[in-house]
């Protein structure tokens, strides 16, 4: 008998739980569609939406992560620098060429995007 009535608890637990599940999902609010916007119905084209700004935003990571890489470099030779490891010319030659590397890595994944 014990484990009749423990068995119809855990029944009935489970569905207020569930009720309360349902409850709080309701209150949620509707998804983004992606930038592209495909029609009502069209799952093929909000999945390819979804994956187009996904690769967006992974190439805007890739963007960030080379900046800090590049300063973390221009820091660490300036440092070294003044400690009169290098020399300061060093520190010029970085910061131009940094600076070129992360134009042309930006100019790649704006157009990378263009063509996703």
């Amino acid at each position: 008998m014990r484990e009749y009535l423990r068995s119809r608890a855990v029944a009935i637990a489970g569905l207020l739980g569930l009720s309360v599940f349902t409850s709080a999902r309701a209150d949620l609010p509707t998804p983004v569609a992606p930038s592209t916007a495909p029609a009502a119905g069209d799952w093929i084209g909000l999945i390819e939406g979804y994956i187009r700004d996904g690769g967006i935003v992974l190439g805007l990571a890739i963007a960030i992560l080379g900046f800090l890489w590049v300063a973390y470099l221009a820091f660490a030779k300036f440092n070294e620098a003044r400690q009169g490891k290098a020399e300061w010319a060093e520190v010029g030659v970085l910061g131009i060429v940094g600076a070129v590397v992360l134009i042309f890595a930006s100019y790649l994944l704006t157009e990378a995007a263009g063509v996703i």
